[in-house]
Protein backbone atom coordinates (compact mmCIF):
# COMPACT_ATOMS: atom_id res chain seq x y z
CA UNK A 1 0.00 0.00 0.00
CA UNK A 2 1.34 3.40 -0.70
CA UNK A 3 0.18 6.63 -2.19
CA UNK A 4 1.95 9.61 -4.23
CA UNK A 5 3.70 12.37 -3.06
CA UNK A 6 1.69 15.59 -1.71
CA UNK A 7 2.13 18.96 -0.43
CA UNK A 8 0.88 19.47 3.23
CA UNK A 9 1.55 21.73 5.82
CA UNK A 10 1.33 22.37 9.39
CA UNK A 11 -1.94 22.10 10.91
CA UNK A 12 -1.81 23.45 14.86
CA UNK A 13 1.68 22.20 16.51
CA UNK A 14 1.73 18.18 16.16
CA UNK A 15 -0.56 17.60 12.90
CA UNK A 16 -0.45 18.04 9.29
CA UNK A 17 -4.06 17.46 7.29
CA UNK A 18 -3.45 14.60 4.60
CA UNK A 19 -6.17 14.23 1.23
CA UNK A 20 -9.00 12.26 2.45
CA UNK A 21 -8.43 9.88 -0.07
CA UNK A 22 -5.05 8.93 1.28
CA UNK A 23 -6.74 8.40 4.42
CA UNK A 24 -9.23 6.40 3.43
CA UNK A 25 -6.94 4.12 1.46
CA UNK A 26 -5.09 2.93 4.79
CA UNK A 27 -8.38 2.79 6.94
CA UNK A 28 -9.92 0.46 4.24
CA UNK A 29 -6.76 -1.61 4.07
CA UNK A 30 -7.06 -1.63 7.91
CA UNK A 31 -3.86 -0.12 8.55
CA UNK A 32 -4.02 3.03 11.10
CA UNK A 33 -0.44 4.08 10.77
CA UNK A 34 2.05 4.73 7.77
CA UNK A 35 5.47 4.91 7.46
CA UNK A 36 5.84 8.27 5.88
CA UNK A 37 8.81 10.59 3.73
CA UNK A 38 9.03 14.01 4.48
CA UNK A 39 10.40 15.92 1.66
CA UNK A 40 11.35 19.99 2.11
CA UNK A 41 14.08 21.89 0.21
CA UNK A 42 16.71 19.89 0.06
CA UNK A 43 16.05 17.68 3.48
CA UNK A 44 14.41 14.38 3.84
CA UNK A 45 13.34 12.46 6.87
CA UNK A 46 11.82 8.98 7.35
CA UNK A 47 9.12 8.39 10.65
CA UNK A 48 6.12 6.44 11.63
CA UNK A 49 2.95 7.82 12.26
CA UNK A 50 -0.79 7.24 13.17
CA UNK A 51 -3.32 8.54 10.28
CA UNK A 52 -6.73 9.57 12.01
CA UNK A 53 -9.95 10.87 10.82
CA UNK A 54 -11.29 14.08 13.07
CA UNK A 55 -14.06 16.53 12.62
CA UNK A 56 -14.44 15.67 9.10
CA UNK A 57 -10.36 16.03 8.61
CA UNK A 58 -8.10 13.84 8.24
CA UNK A 59 -4.70 14.42 9.97
CA UNK A 60 -0.56 12.04 10.16
CA UNK A 61 0.99 13.51 13.47
CA UNK A 62 4.20 15.29 13.00
CA UNK A 63 5.29 16.10 16.12
CA UNK A 64 7.94 18.83 16.90
CA UNK A 65 11.17 16.59 16.84
CA UNK A 66 10.19 15.73 13.19
CA UNK A 67 9.32 18.91 12.16
CA UNK A 68 12.82 20.23 13.57
CA UNK A 69 14.93 17.39 11.38
CA UNK A 70 13.17 18.34 8.28
CA UNK A 71 13.31 22.12 8.97
CA UNK A 72 9.84 22.69 8.40
CA UNK A 73 8.20 26.02 10.42
CA UNK A 74 5.09 26.70 10.71
CA UNK A 75 4.47 28.78 7.49
CA UNK A 76 6.04 26.17 5.23
CA UNK A 77 4.85 23.71 2.89
CA UNK A 78 6.44 20.33 2.20
CA UNK A 79 5.85 16.92 0.92
CA UNK A 80 4.71 13.56 2.30
CA UNK A 81 4.56 10.25 0.65
CA UNK A 82 2.87 7.78 2.90
CA UNK A 83 3.14 3.96 2.57
CA UNK A 84 2.44 0.81 4.45
CA UNK A 85 4.20 0.30 7.81
CA UNK A 86 5.94 -3.06 7.54
CA UNK A 87 8.08 -2.54 10.72
CA UNK A 88 7.38 -4.93 13.50
CA UNK A 89 6.90 -2.61 15.96
CA UNK A 90 4.98 0.09 13.43
CA UNK A 91 8.37 1.93 14.41
CA UNK A 92 11.76 1.92 13.07
CA UNK A 93 14.02 0.38 15.92
CA UNK A 94 17.41 2.04 16.75
CA UNK A 95 20.22 -0.47 16.69
CA UNK A 96 21.45 -0.19 20.12
CA UNK A 97 17.46 -1.47 21.04
CA UNK A 98 17.67 -4.17 18.56
CA UNK A 99 20.85 -5.25 19.96
CA UNK A 100 19.18 -5.80 23.32
CA UNK A 101 16.12 -7.61 21.70
CA UNK A 102 18.71 -9.89 20.45
CA UNK A 103 21.36 -10.24 23.53
CA UNK A 104 18.64 -10.46 26.62
CA UNK A 105 15.99 -12.70 25.71
CA UNK A 106 14.23 -12.29 28.95
CA UNK A 107 13.98 -8.75 28.33
CA UNK A 108 12.85 -9.47 24.96
CA UNK A 109 10.06 -11.61 26.14
CA UNK A 110 8.80 -9.36 28.47
CA UNK A 111 9.11 -6.65 26.10
CA UNK A 112 6.75 -8.54 23.89
CA UNK A 113 4.21 -9.29 25.89
CA UNK A 114 3.76 -5.51 26.09
CA UNK A 115 0.81 -3.93 24.13
CA UNK A 116 1.63 -2.57 20.94
CA UNK A 117 1.66 1.52 21.71
CA UNK A 118 3.59 0.89 25.29
CA UNK A 119 6.18 -1.03 22.79
CA UNK A 120 5.76 1.81 20.41
CA UNK A 121 6.54 4.54 23.29
CA UNK A 122 9.52 2.80 24.82
CA UNK A 123 10.82 2.67 21.11
CA UNK A 124 9.85 6.39 20.79
CA UNK A 125 11.95 7.17 24.27
CA UNK A 126 15.07 5.74 22.98
CA UNK A 127 15.24 7.28 19.50
CA UNK A 128 15.01 10.66 21.40
CA UNK A 129 18.78 10.42 22.31
CA UNK A 130 21.41 11.18 20.14
CA UNK A 131 24.29 9.52 20.76
CA UNK A 132 24.40 5.74 20.45
CA UNK A 133 25.96 5.26 24.23
CA UNK A 134 22.46 7.05 25.94
CA UNK A 135 20.48 4.86 23.72
CA UNK A 136 22.34 1.92 25.06
CA UNK A 137 22.47 3.24 28.69
CA UNK A 138 18.17 3.79 28.51
CA UNK A 139 17.70 0.64 26.56
CA UNK A 140 19.33 -1.51 29.61
CA UNK A 141 17.83 0.46 32.46
CA UNK A 142 14.48 -0.74 30.29
CA UNK A 143 15.17 -3.87 30.18
CA UNK A 144 16.06 -4.48 33.66
CA UNK A 145 13.13 -2.70 35.10
CA UNK A 146 10.75 -4.90 32.77
CA UNK A 147 12.65 -8.08 34.10
CA UNK A 148 11.52 -6.32 37.76
CA UNK A 149 8.41 -6.68 36.69
CA UNK A 150 8.18 -2.83 36.53
CA UNK A 151 5.25 -1.97 33.87
CA UNK A 152 4.20 1.64 34.95
CA UNK A 153 5.77 4.04 32.22
CA UNK A 154 7.07 6.48 34.29
CA UNK A 155 8.95 3.60 36.35
CA UNK A 156 10.39 1.81 33.51
CA UNK A 157 12.99 4.35 32.60
CA UNK A 158 13.92 5.06 35.65
CA UNK A 159 17.51 3.76 36.98
CA UNK A 160 17.18 1.67 40.20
Amino acid sequence: MTSDRFTVHKEGTYAVVIPYDVWNAFAKAGHARAAVKAFFKENEFDFNGKTQLFNGQCFISFIKRYQKAIGVFSTDFFQLHPIKDTSKYDAEVPASFQAALDSDLEGADVFESLTAGRKRGLIYYIVRFKTAQTQINKTLIIFENLKRDIRDPREIIKPR
